[in-house]
């Protein structure tokens, strides 16, 4: 049998393991690593549980937040919580603004399969007005160069949803 194909660059890798299953990637100190096409499925069922809320609004193109029901506190969040973390009061859903604006970013040159065909992506640290914490998005519509702290952007929704995170990213504001 043949050694597999060798490959500077991850994408030629990627195409190869469609081709034949196995592909020699080399890096940029020369370390050759053997990459395999080990395919896998799991059948998981999983709850949201008291996070539901937040799923369910991606689908209706809504951004919801988790708010402090203490007066006191008040704190927003722009992720779902249960439970105040400055202190521990329950919260409440609070639908967020759909603009924000880049806090920090980062371009992600592998991935999960799920992003495989995005590769390289980039993801955004994104701050909402009013909530006290940051958003994990990928930050879709625009290039690396043209990326920078303070970028003014806007949450997008997928026309079909699969009730997960990926259902919502951020592009430029248009």
């Amino acid at each position: 049998m043949a050694k597999p194909k060798t490959f500077e660059h991850f994408r030629d890798v990627q195409d190869e393991l469609g081709k034949s299953g196995a592909a020699i990637f080399r890096d940029a100190n020369g370390v050759e690593s053997l990459v395999i096409d080990s395919p896998y499925s799991i059948h998981y069922i999983h709850s949201y549980a008291e996070d539901s809320a937040f799923f369910l609004g991606l689908a209706e193109n809504k951004l919801l937040g988790s708010r402090c029901t203490n007066p006191g506190c008040a704190f927003l969040y722009a992720t779902p919580r249960g439970h105040c973390m400055v202190c521990g009061s329950h919260t409440t859903w609070t639908e967020l603004p759909k603009r924000g604006k880049v806090h920090s970013w980062t371009t992600c040159l592998f991935g999960s399969e799920a992003f495989l065909k995005e590769t390289p992506y980039n993801l955004a640290m994104v701050e909402f007005e009013g909530a006290g914490s940051l958003m994990l998005v990928r930050l879709k519509e625009c290039t690396q160069s043209e990326i920078y702290v303070g970028l003014p952007v806007e949450a997008r929704f997928a026309p079909d949803p699969n009730y997960s995170i990926t259902d919502v990213w951020c592009g430029r504001v248009r």
